[in-house]
């Protein structure tokens, strides 16, 4: 063998050397980098879970309503006694259970929500100055969260521009008086093609508490229906994330295209000892004669057949094809008289959306926004909160149907509160309402006047608004309205006059040459 060969023979072993040595050491860091994504510890009970968490922690609690809720941390944290917490979850649960049960026993300071209205505890500690409240529309309150999951300090939003959430002065804490102690602050604002959006920044917390349907051991997580809305993003995005699930299976049989949490997100998970699964409203299909059969007196009868008349009317405004967001009230009734080749879209993460259930068909995990049981249809499809106020905001929506406490001749709509009465909260009807910037439809459907007799159609608008000029029409017993440039009458109930209906009505208006009767039409 001569030097030449030699000196090829020795360039090629080192050369096969030096790649199976990077081969070996990618292999390792392989291994590296995997066991380091499966940190998620596997936690005997709730108790070892949870005792991290301190007097004075801000914890982001998954669920909407109580479809998802973590109950058993729930449970835990008030055995535990912790107190002063800040939560952030978008509901604050019912008087005897989720939040509710952490809220009777006064270990909240503060919550960040976007929609209270179902718990009167919270509403009277909120009002007599023992609780502290900053309301977030939902679709905010999902992408601060998402933001922080993602690295992102702050985001632009469309979503409360001209509102008190972005103006500043939403009451934040009462004083005993009813006077107002602490009260939010303005945000910036900035324009992009011409439109108006709002400053927001991501949204931290020390610890998450999650409720996921299942996890194999290496706390890869999936979630079911509805019962995911806030659960997934919150998991990403806190410091320490604390999972309870129904069921735990062995590392693989969880097929890995269909993890919905990867478990490099998760901290502690266990298997819950008890799901009680309670169901805030329990709604089932009826039939007219059952109906009938429930001996409502007239004026029932008479409200019952009221939001009849404006919900068949706004099912004329929905044709086939059409992607539809339906608020809680009369909009939902809107699917009893359309076709069903709508496709409805509910902001707790479901496209698809079908009619109420047969009593053996009640699932906990399937609920509409209204906390309604409710059912799918073929081609339906769930997601996380996050997902679906991207939908939204988006433009993706053909058209939103929402209720209305008021509603001004320039289109603004106010729906959300009543300062020192009543709390509510604007869920995700201001994202809703904004999404009108987007191109989206946004219609109201309302009854015309309110207990009082007094006109809910007003020149201005004297209650907090969810949106400025962002409505397109209106649609109540007694007449249809287009906004543009002011309102336009373009249908009148048959027993009205337009000289009638001007005195019911608190806000100026022109008539339609072609004006129509609106029971002709349906």
């Amino acid at each position: 063998m001569n030097c030449l060969q030699t000196y090829r023979q020795i360039n090629y072993i080192s050369r096969h050397l030096v790649v199976y040595r990077q081969s070996l050491y990618v292999g390792q860091c392989r291994q590296l980098s995997l066991s380091l994504s499966r940190n998620a510890k596997l936690c005997t009970d709730v108790f070892e879970a949870i005792k991290d968490i301190k007097d004075g922690s801000r914890i982001f609690v998954g669920g909407f309503g109580l479809c998802g809720v973590p109950e058993n941390c729930i449970a835990a944290l008030v055995k535990s006694g912790v107190k002063d917490l800040t939560l952030v979850s978008n509901n604050a649960g019912v008087e005897d259970f989720g939040l509710g049960l952490l809220l009777r026993t006064k270990q909240v300071k503060r919550m960040i929500s976007s929609y209270v209205g179902e718990n009167k505890d919270f509403a009277n500690q909120y009002l007599s100055g023992d609780l502290e409240l900053e309301f977030v529309p939902q679709g905010t309150l999902a992408e601060r969260i998402r933001a922080k999951a993602a690295g992102i300090p702050a985001f632009y939003t469309p979503t409360g521009y001209q509102t008190l959430i972005q103006l500043g002065g939403a009451p934040v804490k009462y004083n005993k008086d009813k006077s107002v102690a602490i009260e939010s602050k303005p945000k910036e604002t900035k324009i992009f093609d011409g439109k108006h959006y709002v400053l927001e920044e991501a949204l931290s917390a020390d610890f998450a508490l999650v409720k996921a349907w299942k996890a194999d051991t290496a706390g890869n997580l999936v979630f079911r229906k509805t019962a995911s809305n806030f659960n997934p993003v919150m998991c990403k995005a806190a410091e320490v994330s604390i999972v309870e699930v129904e069921e735990i299976v062995d590392v693989g049989e969880l097929p890995a295209d269909q993890i919905h949490v990867p478990a490099i997100y998760v901290n502690k998970f266990f298997k819950g000892k008890q799901f009680i699964k309670k169901i805030e409203k329990t709604v089932v299909k009826k039939s007219k004669t059952e109906n009938l059969a429930n001996n409502l007196d007239a004026k029932k009868l008479k409200a019952i057949q009221t939001r009849e008349v404006i919900a068949k009317r706004a099912a004329l405004e929905l044709k086939d094809g059409m992607f539809v967001n339906l608020g809680v009230g009369i909009p939902v009734l809107v699917t009893q008289y359309c076709s069903d080749k709508v496709v409805f879209h509910s902001e707790n993460g479901i496209l698809g959306m079908g009619p109420y259930p047969e009593p053996n068909e009640v699932d906990a995990d399937l609920i509409n926004a209204g906390k309604e049981t409710v059912t799918t249809l073929p081609g339906s499809s769930f997601f996380g909160s996050d997902e679906s106020f991207a939908i939204i905001r988006g433009g993706h929506l053909n058209v939103t149907m929402l209720g209305a406490m008021q509603v001004s001749e320039k289109g603004d709509l106010a729906n959300w509160m009543i300062p020192g009465s009543l709390v509510k909260g604007m869920g995700g009807a201001m994202d809703l309402v904004f999404s009108h910037y987007s191109g989206t439809r946004v219609i109201i459907t309302m009854e015309h006047n309110d207990k009082n007799g007094g006109s809910k159609i007003v020149a201005n608008c004297s209650l907090p608004i969810t949106g400025a000029q962002c409505v397109d029409t209106i649609i109540t017993e007694k007449a249809v309205f287009n906004v543009d440039n002011g309102l336009e009458l373009i249908e009148i109930a048959d027993n009205l006059t337009v000289d009638e209906l001007r005195k019911c009505t608190a806000a100026a208006f022109r008539v339609s040459p072609n004006l129509k009767s609106i029971q002709q039409i349906l």
